[in-house]
């Protein structure tokens, strides 16, 4: 077991003091000043934002929220929308599952709890696509639940104000513990600061002690190192699949278009047919007849892979065996649910 350096809490009248003044704009956030006026956060917001700043940042994400937002203002209006308009929408924010819990999570609200979110961590944990840290997150800043709440900024200042000494997935738990132990009344302004501190004070690469309400208990800068935390834990090599991909125009110009299969990666997304993805490249097999072009190779880099495609393009005039997919005009592309590896492929044909 181990045990942390400085386990006593953290000094949360001072983090919420310094979240007072410095707490960010965010179009989903109901500000520090608000709340003291009464107002409440919409859960419906909060676990919206939440699912999609999970691996992306607030500037990627701030657009796409917004047309949620215009297009879906409730949960039950999310529910009722079709799945394939939610992944259109959600194309190029990256793992797509977690566009399709959302859409499910949605459902679940309306169907088990009469569109209202449940009020504490434990029921909203049993919602698809609802982890510890999404529950967490939405219990505290929607109802002031007292639990821990802890993402990938917190988690740096955390380590930081430790000095921890293993790599944070190691000591997760105990984490978890000792800040559960510091979380005050106002519980869900204190996880709000702890996240806004890692952005913009105890940020990835820089640490700007004296601005940090912590600074005076925080053992990273007694090591006169701070940015040496959180230990970065031994990467294991990412392996490379290479695949072909097969952009296929009929005589107008028309781009073939299909729906990747209901399960696995980029599940019932948009692509142009593509060949397995395998260790090795093999020789294309080309899905139709045509005066095939080559156009170079597209490289995505996935959470547990990077993927190498070697892009083809040709017109093709029997298209008798397509008959999975359909044929879209380029300029219709923008409302189409292609991720962002699609969308390369088709840049590089010139589209």
């Amino acid at each position: 077991m181990l045990h942390l350096s400085a386990p006593h809490p953290l000094d949360s009248a001072a983090v919420l003091a310094w979240y007072d003044r410095h707490a960010r704009t965010l179009p989903w956030r109901t500000s520090p000043q608000q709340r003291a006026q009464g107002a409440r956060p919409d859960p419906y917001s909060v676990w919206l934002s939440e699912v999609m700043l999970q691996q992306t940042t607030v500037a990627a994400v701030a657009r796409y929220f917004a047309r949620f937002i215009e297009l879906w203002p409730t949960v039950a209006d999310l529910a009722a929308a079709p799945l394939e308009a939610v992944l259109v929408e959600w194309a190029g924010l990256g793992y797509y599952a977690r566009a399709r819990n959302l859409h499910a999570c949605a459902v679940a609200v309306v169907d088990r709890y009469g569109g209202v979110f449940p009020d504490r961590a434990e029921g909203l944990r049993t919602l698809p696509g609802i982890g510890p840290y999404t529950a967490a997150a939405i219990a505290a800043i929607c109802h002031d639940e007292p639990v821990a709440v802890l993402d990938g900024n917190v988690e740096r200042v955390l380590a930081r104000y430790h000095a921890l000494p293993v790599p944070v997935r190691e000591a997760k738990e105990e984490l978890r513990s000792n800040l559960r132990c510091s979380v005050p009344v106002r519980a869900g302004d204190f996880a709000q600061a702890l996240m806004d501190l890692g952005a913009t004070v105890c940020a990835p690469r820089s640490a700007l002690c004296m601005l940090c309400p912590l600074e005076p208990g925080c053992a990273g800068v007694r090591t006169g190192n701070p940015t040496g935390y959180p230990i970065k834990p031994s990467k294991a090599d990412r392996p490379i699949r290479y695949g072909h991909a097969y952009v296929m125009r009929d005589g107008g110009g028309d781009i073939y278009l299909r729906t990747r299969p209901d399960k696995g990666l980029l599940a019932k997304m948009t692509e142009v047919p593509t060949s397995d993805w395998t260790a090795a490249l093999v020789e294309p097999s080309y899905p139709a007849a045509g005066d095939w072009r080559h156009h170079g190779q597209v490289v995505h880099v996935f959470t547990h892979f990077r993927l190498e495609l070697e892009v083809w393009s040709a017109i093709v005039s029997d298209t008798a065996a397509l008959a999975d997919g359909w044929w879209a005009e380029p300029r219709d592309t923008g409302r189409e649910a292609l991720p962002t590896l699609f969308r390369k492929v088709l840049a590089s044909v010139g589209l």
